[in-house]
């Protein structure tokens, strides 16, 4: 079975409590980093992740320019930056222009992550209201990685998810909570039918 090494979600519009969600029922053991892009106003304070880490049992936190990515640990981009991940496994933060007329940008999380961990990597797109981060999940099939997208049907936004579905041959489509442990499996190791 795969070990995967990371995963990276991108989420939008609705996240917020899409994130409640995952962060509830992931275990304080999970191994996989996972790595966030939220869009978010470019003033937005990180008092958000205060909130998801009072209902999570894994530490999350804003990442930092050159931090090394540590299992156990969930990483958010900071507000008004670009997140990318380095080929020795550390975060890069730059204010390069918009992309799909955000900053942070899932799509150029994703396609970073996709070139540094190929098919090691879980893309994850849930709710949100443009089409960023589907030519990311796109990039992360291309190089072998796991496409997971969230039923458009469960989104608060269904844009988003709907978007990365026209795109790309997802592996799995699923609700969040199911998401949810579907990837308590794969940090298990666990083989798993769930569609």
């Amino acid at each position: 079975m795969m070990q995967y090494e990371a995963i990276v979600v991108g989420v939008s519009s609705g996240g917020m409590n899409a994130m409640k969600v995952l962060f509830s029922i992931l275990p304080k053991d999970f191994s996989i980093p996972v790595i966030i892009v939220q869009h978010v106003s470019s003033h937005s304070d990180n008092q958000w992740i205060k909130i998801l880490n009072d209902k999570s049992d894994l530490y999350i936190k804003e990442a930092d320019e050159k931090e090394k990515i540590e299992q156990g640990t969930a990483y958010i981009a900071p507000a008004n930056y670009h997140l990318l991940i380095g080929k020795n496994k550390t975060f890069s933060l730059t204010v390069d222009e918009r992309v799909n007329f955000a900053r942070p940008s899932i799509d150029v999380l994703f396609e970073s992550a996709a070139e540094v961990y190929k098919s090691k990597l879980i893309g994850v797109v849930l709710t949100g209201s443009n089409n960023d981060g589907t030519k990311g999940i796109k990039r992360i099939k291309e190089y072998g990685g796991l496409a997971i997208i969230q039923d458009p049907e469960t989104a608060e936004s269904a844009y988003m998810p709907a978007s990365a579905i026209t795109a790309v041959k997802a592996d799995y489509i699923l609700s969040l909570e199911d998401i949810s442990y579907l990837l308590i499996q794969l940090g298990n190791g666990i083989k798993t039918y769930l569609t």
